[in-house]
């Protein structure tokens, strides 16, 4: 098991009461850009750290470079959270999750 799943686990409670709540206030048919900024605000108020759209060290093959991540969500260096304003979550959807969750070493999105 990854040494940081408790700790993301324990912190998706958190960002699920964050999207409920979220969502209570706002409805249903808003953008992504506007249930993201509302959640990290949500967040916030709740006091749990995190980062949105950050930029990240990508190494291959003996060749580092930053790129930018549009991960919505990354809440303590542990858990990532992607907002989705969609009827049906796709397979490019969690392809999308899967690989940032690679890139940054994450246990749990």
């Amino acid at each position: 098991m990854h040494p940081d799943y408790e700790r993301a686990n324990t912190w998706s409670r958190e960002a699920i009461g964050a999207a409920i709540e979220v969502h209570r206030l706002k409805g249903p048919g808003l953008l992504e850009s506007i249930y993201e900024k509302c959640l990290l605000r949500e967040l916030f108020l709740r006091q749990v750290p995190c980062v949105s759209q950050l930029v990240v060290p990508i190494e291959y093959k003996g060749f580092t470079f930053e790129e930018p991540l549009r991960l919505d969500v990354y809440i303590d260096q542990c858990l990532i959270v992607e907002a989705k304003a969609v009827e049906t979550i796709l397979p490019i959807h969690k392809a999308q999750l899967l690989s940032y969750m690679k890139l940054l070493n994450a246990p749990l999105g």
